[in-house]
């Protein structure tokens, strides 16, 4: 049985086949097509869009989560778990309209990318200056 359309809702193929002409994705190395995927429901100007994300839990979600809401563009940010023993995860994005919710996933995971490799310069520069103590308090 066809699901109930909404008039607003924008096939989730016409948003991806429209970012990707417009240049909007770039990504360095092997990508999984299947990954994150848009899932129905998304607004007819892109500014609000849910995604299911294979493979991640708790520890990709509240990060990126965080990561994301720090953007001004971003009314909205949230995730859940649809079930313990599904390894995926869900993700809603909405925007003020200055910005696609694809946009501000793409600036989400790019900031999340920058920060945890300035963590890592970080540590290992810690180490390698040996400026800390070995002993276990």
């Amino acid at each position: 049985m066809p699901s109930a359309t909404n008039e607003n809702e924008v096939p989730r193929e016409e948003i991806v086949d429209q970012e990707m002409a417009d240049g909007e994705f770039e990504f360095e190395g092997e990508i999984d097509p299947n990954k994150i995927q848009i899932l129905p429901g998304a607004s007819e100007d892109g500014t609000a869009a849910s995604f299911r994300i294979l493979q991640e839990d708790h520890t990709l979600g509240n990060a990126l989560r965080y990561m994301i809401m720090k953007n001004p563009d971003v009314e909205f940010c949230g995730y859940s778990i649809p079930h313990p023993s599904e390894a995926a995860m869900n993700l809603r994005i909405q925007t003020y309209g200055e910005i696609s919710a694809i946009q501000a996933l793409e600036k989400g995971l790019d900031d999340l990318m920058e920060l945890c490799d300035h963590i890592e310069d970080e540590y290992r520069k810690t180490v390698e200056e040996g400026d800390y103590s070995t002993v276990e308090p």
